[in-house]
C-alpha cells in the first residue's frame, strides 16, 4: 500500500499537466457553451414573439418562462446556473429587442426571476444577480440603448427580488451590484437609495 502511494505521489506532475489540459480545454468550452445558450434564448424568444399578437403581455410571460427552464434544467444537470445567468439574460433582452418589444421592462423582470429561481435551488443568489445584470448590460450596448436606465431597471429588479428572500440576501445582492454599476454614477444614485450613496445629502440638508 505504501508502495503504490509512494508510486502516486511520484506521478503527481504528470497527473497535473493532465488536469491543467483538461480544465484548460473546459474553459475554451465554456465560452461556446454561453453563445450557444444565448443564441437559443434568443432565437426562442423572438420567434415565440414573433407568433403571438400581445408583445407587451407575452415579453414578461415569455423571459419567466425562460428563467425557469433554464434553472430547472440547471438543477437537473447539478450546476451552471450561475455560468448561464448572463447568456439567458442577454439572450432575452435581445431576443424581445429583435420584435420591438418592451425591453426595460423585461429586464427587470429577467433579473428579478432569476435571482428568486437561484433561492429556490440554493445558488449563489448574489453571483447570479450579478451575471444577469451583466447580460442585460452587455446585449444593450450591443444594440445601442441606454445602458443606464436599463442597468437600473435590471438592478432594481435583482435587489427587489432579494429583498423578498432575507437580509442576508439583499445585503448580498446590494453590495454585489454596487462594484457592477459603480462606474455609472446616475445608477448607483437612482438604483441604489439604500447603499448609502442618499445619507450623506440628507445630512446636509439638516445642516
Amino acid at each position: 500500500m505504501r508502495e503504490e502511494a509512494r508510486g502516486t505521489g511520484g506521478d503527481l506532475g504528470e497527473i497535473g499537466t493532465s488536469v491543467k489540459k483538461a480544465v484548460t480545454g473546459s474553459l475554451k468550452g465554456i465560452n461556446e457553451i454561453e453563445t450557444e445558450i444565448f443564441s437559443l434564448v434568443r432565437d426562442t424568444v423572438s420567434s415565440t414573439l414573433k407568433a403571438s399578437g400581445s408583445l407587451a403581455t407575452e415579453a414578461l410571460t415569455v423571459s419567466r418562462d425562460v428563467v425557469r427552464g433554464t434553472i430547472q434544467a440547471t438543477e437537473e444537470v447539478g450546476t451552471g446556473l450561475i455560468l448561464s445567468t448572463k447568456s439567458v439574460a442577454k439572450g432575452i433582452v435581445m431576443g424581445v429587442g429583435d420584435v420591438g418589444g418592451d425591453v426595460f421592462a423585461v429586464a427587470g423582470q429577467t433579473v428579478k426571476g432569476a435571482v428568486k429561481g437561484a433561492s429556490e435551488v440554493g445558488a449563489d443568489v448574489a453571483m447570479v444577480a450579478r451575471r444577469a445584470v451583466d447580460g442585460v448590460v452587455e446585449a444593450t450596448q450591443e444594440v445601442g440603448g441606454n445602458v443606464e436606465e436599463m442597468a437600473a431597471a435590471a438592478v432594481g429588479g435583482a435587489i427587489e427580488a432579494a429583498g423578498t428572500i432575507s437580509k442576508t440576501a439583499l445585503k448580498a445582492v446590494t453590495e454585489m451590484l454596487v462594484g457592477v454599476v459603480e462606474g455609472v454614477k446616475e445608477i448607483a444614485g437612482a438604483a441604489l437609495p439604500k447603499v448609502g450613496h442618499d445619507e450623506p445629502a440628507a445630512a446636509r440638508k439638516k445642516k
